[in-house]
């Protein structure tokens, strides 16, 4: 597998949905000098551990460094990574042969102990806040290395997707003693992966700088140098794309895409895999923020699926979706889009409904409503702090007094997993419909590993027990069946208000040639072409 690979499209026309033509053309020699690629982010990389956040901005830069055994291309279909292939020997148990000739940046050999190593870092001595990968690996019982280029991994149950777990997973080299913990990797020698650059340097929340690695097993990187520099405000990556002090700009506004063209620069954009909802705390008997009109504390009303329903109803998604998005996003009904593996065709985005809504407040004891505070992130997703307002008005036709609390995603994620929330916007995305459910609306479960991201503590036994049938089914059409059942019951609970899949937008500009998107929204260097290559 070639680098320049790794991230072409098979079907060019339906990931790149929106390109505009750079006025000025690019000449030969301005990609032979190609220099350092300079890219705006709004990913900031907070640890230099691989294993300790499942996150967008770790998954994304810190794959420049790292590895996976199995890939997930643009079409989300599996590709070998590290792993050159894999099989199932019976219902518990898979193999794995790993790719001969890998090296770490260090030198040393890529080998089966790097993979168990790996594996058992995460589910026997990370415990990182929010749960990291520990519910990818935690239903693993055993991993063993026939010889250095064999991995057979023992499931405590069947396990039929996983190699999908292991395009999750990054691979780290096994030390002389112990497990590295995150703050010695935060603040000790370079990470070592086998990934196609190494690392430079690194300032927490900043940047990143990343240096060629001209030993890649997978051929030469295209650019020498790579610079991250972490812009959170979008208006101010905008600026810096449009004034050419970086070369490409991700997470750009759907609003600012027309003036970009105009200004001249490419723009390339692709549906999302993932999910932006409203989540509710359902498990506490009161709540922060939550009071009735008069401003006294009231017991948690979203413990009623009738008020869960009756926002439900009241949230309208084509304002989110047209004014918000620009057009840059689909309705949501369910945790993926309608039609891919796994979703229910059952399912549709709703248009609102205001009298039921109300009708279903005044049933569950609220007929004139409540207040509450929403809580967000600003500059996490395209339009979060702008649709915290759009619900806000939305909700305020039936009665319910929300006031829109937008915060930087690292105090907005401290707070919400302390919390200090009692109803809040958030997203998340996921390599397959059953990965996103497991996390999001699964009951709670250390010693299962799930509801990582079940942050209000729903529960409910009979989504649990239809979901884990699902994941005991073959990946196939009976498995994408049970999984549309299975969403089914828990959307009909409405323990979260999905709201859209948003288009993730990147803009580009002289000395980039193309940009080839990834549903899952990284931001990479190797995605990037020089101009005239």
């Amino acid at each position: 597998m070639k680098l320049g690979r790794l991230f072409r499209p098979r079907l060019l026309s339906a990931l790149l949905l929106s390109v505009s033509l750079w006025s000025g053309a690019s000449t030969p020699a301005l990609a032979q000098e190609q220099g350092e690629l300079r890219i705006g982010t709004s990913y900031k990389l907070m640890t230099l551990d691989p294993h300790y956040a499942n996150l967008n901005e770790n998954t994304s830069l810190l794959s420049h460094i790292y590895e996976r055994l199995v890939y997930q291309d643009e079409a989300l279909e599996l590709k070998p990574g590290l792993a050159a292939s894999w099989r199932a020997v019976s219902p518990t148990q898979w193999e794995f042969k790993l790719r001969d000739g890998v090296r770490f940046h260090d030198g040393s050999v890529f080998d089966a102990d790097d993979v168990a190593y790996s594996i058992e870092r995460i589910r026997d001595f990370l415990k990182p806040p929010s749960g990291g990968f520990r519910s990818a690996v935690s239903g693993i019982k055993s991993v063993s290395a026939p010889d250095p280029l064999t991995v057979l991994i023992e499931a405590n149950g069947p396990v039929p997707t996983l190699p999908l777990t292991f395009s999750s997973i990054f691979m780290m080299n096994k030390p002389a003693n112990g497990f590295e913990t995150t703050e010695a990797l935060n603040a000790g020698s370079p990470p070592n992966g086998t990934g196609p650059y190494r690392f430079e340097s690194w300032s927490s929340g900043e940047s990143l700088r990343l240096v060629r690695n001209d030993a890649y097993w997978g051929g030469k990187p295209a650019w020498p140098k790579v610079g991250f520099r972490v812009i959170e405000n979008p208006a101010a990556r905008v600026a810096a794309l449009s004034t050419g002090e970086v070369d490409v700009a991700d997470s750009i506004p759907a609003r600012d895409v027309d003036g970009l063209k105009h200004r001249g620069a490419w723009i390339a954009s692709v549906g999302a895999a993932r999910i932006n909802f409203v989540q509710f705390d359902v498990a506490r008997d009161t709540l922060p923020g939550v009071t009735d009109k008069a401003g006294a504390p009231i017991s948690n009303p979203f413990k009623n699926p009738r008020v869960r329903r009756a926002l439900a109803l009241a949230t309208d998604r084509g304002i989110l979706v047209d004014k918000i998005l620009a057009g840059y996003g689909t309705a949501a009904s369910q945790v993926f889009p309608t039609g891919l593996p796994g979703t229910s065709d059952k399912l549709l985005p709703e248009k609102p409904d205001y009298e039921q809504a109300k009708a279903l407040l005044a049933e569950a004891g609220y007929p004139d409503g409540f207040n509450l505070v929403l809580a967000g992130p600003a500059g996490r997703y395209p339009g979060d702090a702008e649709s915290l307002q759009a619900i806000a008005q939305s909700w305020a036709r039936i009665g319910v007094t929300a006031q829109p609390s937008a915060a930087p995603f690292s105090v907005f994620n401290t707070k919400r997993a302390a919390g200090d929330y009692a109803v809040w916007y958030g997203g998340t995305s996921g390599e397959a419909v059953d990965i996103i459910l497991r996390a999001l609306a699964a009951s709670p479960d250390r010693e299962r590993g799930t509801g990582a991201l079940n942050f209000g503590k729903y529960q409910n036994v009979a989504f649990d027990a239809k979901l884990a049938q699902a994941e005991s089914v073959a990946v196939g059409p009976e498995r994408n069946a049970a999984l549309a059942e299975a969403t089914e019951v828990v959307m009909a609970d409405q323990p979260i208000i999905p709201l859209y899949h948003f288009h993730h937008i990147v803009g580009y500009g002289p000395r980039i040639g193309s940009y080839v998107m990834h549903p899952r929204g990284w931001t990479t260097a190797m995605q990037t072409l020089a101009a005239a290559e």
